[in-house]
């Protein structure tokens, strides 16, 4: 697989060969699909509450009589049924909304997710991406110079400038192939990867 390798101007200089275990799989959408579900459910927090009919504000004496009134039979003003009533099955902060996905197949997935984004001409490399200094504006010029708007930046070293250059720009965010996620990979519309952090993805999905 070869991947467009960019220029400052976001031309293509040349090409950078890449691994066709990673970037040249076959697009599996039940797999990317699954996954990218239990991203969603595992980043997920139960903060919700609702009471249950022993939990609502209610009196426990009953209604009315059980005959001879004409309405239906009623036990309790707590009942379900009823407006203001306790909930059947109620939302409790204890409930788990993980899902498990095993290392297999989440390594799988990336690779799928990667290798229809090569396909589609949404990954880009660049030789390295620094900044003179963390200033928004910087990041901003470069990034528009290059032709990009909404893209996730995957560089091979933590650089200071570059994260405190980009993280107030929208739909731009910048990872290290190790925080490298499927959900992040859909999200944006361009994927700009280190030429040291192509080497350090295909180690750790080879």
């Amino acid at each position: 697989m070869e991947l467009k390798l960019l220029n400052d101007q976001g031309q293509t200089a040349s090409t950078v060969a890449a691994s066709d275990v990673v970037f040249g799989r076959e697009f599996n959408e039940a797999l990317v699909h699954q996954l990218v579900v239990a991203y969603q459910a595992n980043a997920r927090t139960a903060s919700s509450k609702q009471k249950n009919r022993s939990e609502v504000r209610y009196s426990g004496r009953k209604p009315w009589r059980q005959k001879g009134t004409g309405r239906a039979r009623a036990g309790a003003a707590s009942s379900p049924l009823w407006r203001g009533g306790g909930r059947v099955f109620p939302s409790s902060p204890e409930r788990n909304y993980t899902h498990k996905i095993n290392r297999k197949m989440y390594r799988a997935g990336l690779r799928s997710i990667l290798s229809q984004l090569a396909r589609d001409d949404r990954i880009a490399v660049v030789e390295s991406f620094n900044l003179e200094a963390p200033k928004t504006r910087l990041a901003a010029q470069k990034l528009k110079g290059m032709g990009l708007d909404s893209v996730l930046i995957v560089t091979d070293d933590f650089d200071e400038n570059v994260y405190l250059a980009t993280r107030n720009l929208a739909n731009v965010a910048v990872v290290e192939p190790r925080d490298v996620d499927p959900l992040s990979l859909i999200h944006y519309e361009k994927v700009l990867i280190t030429k040291p952090a192509i080497a350090q993805i295909e180690e750790i999905l080879g």
